[in-house]
């Protein structure tokens, strides 16, 4: 497997690490009656709940376009290390970011997530 497809498969990972970590949370919170239930009117889940679970929102948003990149560059062949860099900065700065927004730094959160946009378009670049 290429390091490319490699770091999307950690990115997965990561984003299910998130949501148990979300879903966690939200179950401190609310309990596990109120979240197996029809969750109308769920309360609004705050503190570092709540920022696990908007990181993992953010995540999903991100991943669909860092998977669409990847996965473009391993069909037509142009996966090389330029675009392995890119996945590499995707990943760990998400990762980064992940964590930075749970313990709730947000200037530094952006900061992250602005690397990992970099790592996007490293990848695109590529592909151009």
């Amino acid at each position: 497997m290429s390091p490319d497809l490699t770091y999307l498969l950690y990115s997965v990972i990561l984003c299910f690490v998130q949501v148990v970590i979300a879903a966690s949370g939200a179950n401190q919170q609310v309990g596990l009656s109120t979240l197996a239930g029809n969750r109308q009117g769920l309360p609004d889940i705050v503190g570092w709940g709540g920022r696990a679970r908007r990181a993992h929102l953010n995540m999903i948003e991100n991943l669909v376009l860092f998977a669409a990149l990847v996965l473009i560059a391993a069909v037509a062949n142009k996966a090389n290390a330029t675009t392995a860099m890119g996945a590499a900065l995707f990943f760990w700065a998400r990762l980064a970011y992940a964590v930075i927004y749970l313990i709730g730094i947000p200037w530094l959160r952006t900061l992250a997530w602005a690397v990992s946009v970099v790592g996007m378009v490293i990848i695109a670049l590529q592909l151009i």
